[in-house]
């Protein structure tokens, strides 16, 4: 059985997570107390049931049953109950703004003084632990909800217990680092295509740009180092049983040698037989 426990800031989208879960085929608890995880989970092994994929959401609107989490989690697998924990994050900024816009209260509004921000920041030190420990980490903050549905599903759509799933990011710096990011790499060293005229409006996914941005020797030389550096962290990360690599490759924009680049990375680790997808966060932008 696929059994997910999802967790994370409010306001990071676990409702819209949820969402894309039941549509491939999860059976979804939300709110449950970390106290009765274990107790789903044994109910969903009975022999008579027919549930074999589960995702329980757990956070903070639990109070002070929340707190008992980790215990419940080292219970677990001391019981030989196995499990993935997906964690969904934003920017405090990002955060702020969809309070604003839904004008709902956030769970610890009555423990701090200095409103929405104060509170984010009391979320975050105290849900510090659940994210080191998540197998999956997912920043929203630039993601809308069809990207987001997007991203579980090309996490969440195979057998979550199979090997580990590679993401390769292209990104724009000017758009702020990707959060999840494990390994984060900097092209914009290289030839840019965004001052040639004909090539500005077009993007890394053009044979034009891709040809352009590999025209120079550093370029090539990059992509050969950047091989060698993946192909040998990659089994690596497998041994010490990480479920979730991203990597990152950021330009300036996220158009053009970024998705140059995260492109031929990702055709490289399919060579390689990797569970890999690729995903460019600011193409459209």
């Amino acid at each position: 059985m696929d059994f997910l426990i999802v967790t994370g800031l409010s306001g990071a989208g676990k409702s819209r997570a949820v969402d894309a879960l039941e549509d491939i085929g999860f059976y979804c608890v939300d709110n449950v107390p970390p106290q009765l995880i274990s107790k789903v989970a044994e109910i969903c092994l009975a022999g008579n049931s027919k549930i074999n994929r589960v995702a329980v959401v757990t956070d903070l609107r639990g109070g002070d049953m929340f707190y008992g989490l980790f215990e419940e989690l080292d219970q677990m697998r001391d019981q030989g109950l196995t499990y993935k924990l997906l964690f969904l994050d934003a920017s405090d900024a990002e955060l702020i703004r969809r309070y604003k816009e839904t004008r709902r209260r956030h769970p610890l509004a009555d423990l701090v003084n200095g409103g929405v921000g104060e509170a984010i920041r009391n979320e975050r030190v105290l849900l510090r632990p659940a994210r080191e420990r998540a197998d999956y980490v997912i920043d929203t903050t630039h993601l809308s909800a069809n990207e987001l549905k997007q991203r579980m599903n090309n996490i969440f759509l195979d057998h979550i217990q199979n090997s580990m799933l590679v993401n390769v990011m292209s990104f724009g710096f000017k758009y702020g680092l990707p959060s999840e990011g494990d390994l984060i790499f900097d092209v914009r060293c290289l030839p840019n295509p965004f001052y040639v005229d004909e090539l500005k409006k077009k993007t890394g996914l053009d044979a034009e740009v891709r040809d352009y941005v590999m025209n120079s020797p550093n370029s090539t030389e990059l992509l050969n180092k950047l091989k060698d550096l993946i192909g040998f962290l990659v089994p690596l990360y497998q041994q010490e049983g990480k479920s979730q690599l991203m990597i990152g490759v950021g330009c300036t924009g996220g158009k053009h040698r970024s998705v140059t680049f995260a492109e031929l990375l990702y055709q490289f680790l399919s060579e390689q037989g990797c569970n890999v997808r690729v995903v460019h966060r600011d193409i459209s932008k």
